[in-house]
């Protein structure tokens, strides 16, 4: 089955004479359970609920190993931290990673006694750092630079010396790259992105090669309670059937743009997975099967990215990406990434890409 169809169907219930043709969503903090409880399948609501066994089931499918949902991006990685590291084991992290991923475990995990490797994405510079690690965490392509490293050749590298490997799958998703195909162990991603693509929830999942390491992922969300909500969660897989045509138009438009950016005068640097001149083509001509919704580009410095901002009509200027809305920020304006004043990230939407183009040339 090709993703387009496998997208769409992946965790829908087996037809039913007289059922609705989506799952229901189930409201319940705890369920009918007389006697044993491990004779029921539903027991109470922080271990499980059966609109999560829908969406998880359609996860596992798209990642190729079982799947867990979570409340958040960020919940999802610590779990990963959570149920791996213990104290005087090594992470190995991308020092252009997500901040917030950067942020927990140089803090938090650092302070249990977590020792914290850095090196950059590009060229796959995380390899140096392997030796006496337990964990490697990739991010590719990264967040917000795009840049991209080579996963089954780090997995190939961490199995030779026993470390573990999980891949922050964001910015590409699962129809875009399989993390778990590649080697790793864990794929991770924040499902208020690109997966559910609509900018109205908050949401994560983990999927393991590896059912017993899924198991230890399953006790710390249980633990911890960092479980996701069932509203949520059916949104998520009411949204997951689009991700196919939204990912499809998005990649075909954020190239299209990149290319017109490109040889824009008033731009300085522009960066697209997609784009000939990426560092990394080879690499994602094997491990990607879209560019993706982001193109990153930058303006001479803050005041021009911010009149840019402002004089654009059909950008909205807000954080997060992977939502069929055209968004933008001017990165810098956080702190905590080693990007230029003027560096913009761009999510492409699904609006036309002659309407988005014509509106960039005139705000720039």
């Amino acid at each position: 089955m090709r993703d387009a169809t496998r997208v769409i169907r992946a965790g829908q219930p087996a037809p039913e004479r007289g059922q609705p043709l989506h799952p229901p969503i189930t409201f319940a903090s705890t369920y009918h359970t007389p006697g044993d409880p491990s004779e029921s399948d539903y027991t109470y609501g922080r271990y499980h609920n059966p609109t999560w066994t829908h969406f998880e089931a359609a996860l596992s499918e798209l990642e190729g190993g079982p799947a867990l949902a979570f409340g958040s991006g960020m919940a999802a990685v610590a779990a990963v931290f959570g149920s791996t590291l213990r104290p005087g084991h090594v992470v190995v992290l991308p020092s252009d990673s997500y901040y917030t991923t950067r942020l927990l475990a140089n803090g938090y995990f650092t302070q249990l006694g977590v020792e914290v490797r850095m090196a950059p994405t590009r060229e796959d510079a995380q390899i140096d750092r392997l030796d006496g690690a337990k964990l490697i965490w990739l991010e590719t392509p990264s967040n917000p630079l795009l840049d991209v490293c080579d996963i089954a050749r780090i997995c190939q590298a961490a199995r030779a010396r026993g470390v573990l490997v999980a891949v922050d799958n964001t910015t590409a998703t699962p129809l875009s790259q399989r993390p778990l195909e590649l080697g790793a162990d864990f794929s991770a991603a924040s499902d208020t992105k690109g997966l559910s693509g609509h900018s109205d929830l908050l949401l994560g999942h983990v999927a393991a090669r590896d059912p017993a390491l899924l198991d230890a992922i399953r006790a710390w969300r249980t633990q911890i309670g960092a479980i996701p909500g069932t509203m949520e969660a059916w949104l998520a897989h009411r949204s997951l059937g689009t991700l196919h045509v939204r990912l499809e138009r998005q990649s075909a438009s954020a190239l299209k743009i990149a290319q017109f950016l490109a040889v824009h005068p008033a731009v300085m640097d522009v960066r697209y997975p997609g784009l000939e001149s990426h560092p990394a083509r080879e690499i994602i001509a094997r491990q990607m099967r879209f560019g993706g919704s982001i193109v990153a580009f930058t303006l001479a410095d803050r005041a021009a990215a911010e009149r840019f901002l402002r004089a654009s009509r059909l950008i909205t200027e807000t954080t997060s990406f992977g939502s069929i809305h055209t968004t933008a920020e001017r990165r810098a304006r956080w702190g905590g990434d080693a990007v230029p004043e003027g560096f913009i990230r761009l999510n492409v939407g699904c609006e036309d890409a002659d309407d988005l183009i014509e509106d960039l040339a005139e705000a720039l």
